[in-house]
């Protein structure tokens, strides 16, 4: 199998940052394109959600919320209860 060379422009503190990044991982920058190319093929698209930077309405973003307010209603009504037996 050939191998081929691929020029990609990118901000270079960006860059830098990725290398740190990947570098940690024990990864270098060809070998980590290459994993993102080779689970794009095998998921047949991006291998990550893309979503806006301002994400706040989105799906995952209301349902975490959702469940944050529904954990603190629970705290609020045990706490509630506890201040009425502490009468």
């Amino acid at each position: 199998m050939a191998q081929v060379n691929i020029n990609i422009r990118m901000d270079e503190t960006v860059k830098k940052q990725a290398e740190e990044l990947f570098n940690e991982l024990g990864l270098n920058m060809t070998t980590a394109f290459n994993m993102f190319v080779r689970q794009a093929l095998n998921r047949g698209g991006i291998p990550f959600e893309v979503v806006r930077k301002d994400a706040f309405y989105s799906p995952y973003n209301q349902e975490k919320l959702r469940e944050s307010i529904a954990s603190t209603d629970k705290t609020v009504k045990s706490l509630d209860a506890l201040e009425k037996l502490a009468q």
